[in-house]
């Protein structure tokens, strides 16, 4: 079974199109492309053939990814700024720096401009998942063990 992932119902609803117009238009337009270029020739030196089916086998894996995204999802009705959890911004600061940074805590299909994500299955958003405000979480990274102190939640 896939992993669970937490998305807003504006998230669920462009993925949904998203998908629907990969299955529908896109598949009819590679499929005109990948006409186009048989119709050119020998196919063991055709660029403009391979290259269509390079971008059939992309367009397919994300078709299988969002499937199974969207098959797999609970979607976020309320988010709270009591504790982290999916769909809000955190502010951290790292032990030993001044300088916070602040991340998207949740699903990378919820991306935003300007904001790095947090998945909750990383040793990172696991620490942090369920902590509030001015709690200071430890994890393990591949340098040893981090620490890291939740500045601000915002829903």
């Amino acid at each position: 079974m896939a992993e669970v992932q937490h998305l807003s119902p504006e998230a669920h609803a462009r993925l949904t199109a998203e998908l629907q117009d990969l299955t529908t238009r896109g598949r009819i337009d590679i499929a005109d492309k990948i006409e186009q270029a048989r119709l050119l020739g020998d196919l063991s030196e055709n660029g403009d053939y391979h290259a269509a089916k390079e971008e059939q086998g992309k367009m397919e894996g994300r078709v299988l990814h969002l499937t199974s995204v969207l098959q797999d999802c609970v979607i976020i009705q309320q988010i709270s700024n009591d504790s982290v959890a999916p769909g809000v911004v955190v502010e951290i600061k790292f032990e030993g720096d001044q300088v916070t940074e602040k991340y998207l805590f949740g699903s990378v299909e919820e991306r935003r401009d300007g904001l790095e994500v947090i998945s909750p299955g990383s040793p990172m958003g696991q620490a942090l998942e369920g902590a509030a405000v001015g709690a200071k979480v430890r994890y393990e990274a591949g340098a040893g063990t981090l620490s890291v102190e939740i500045v601000s939640i915002d829903a």
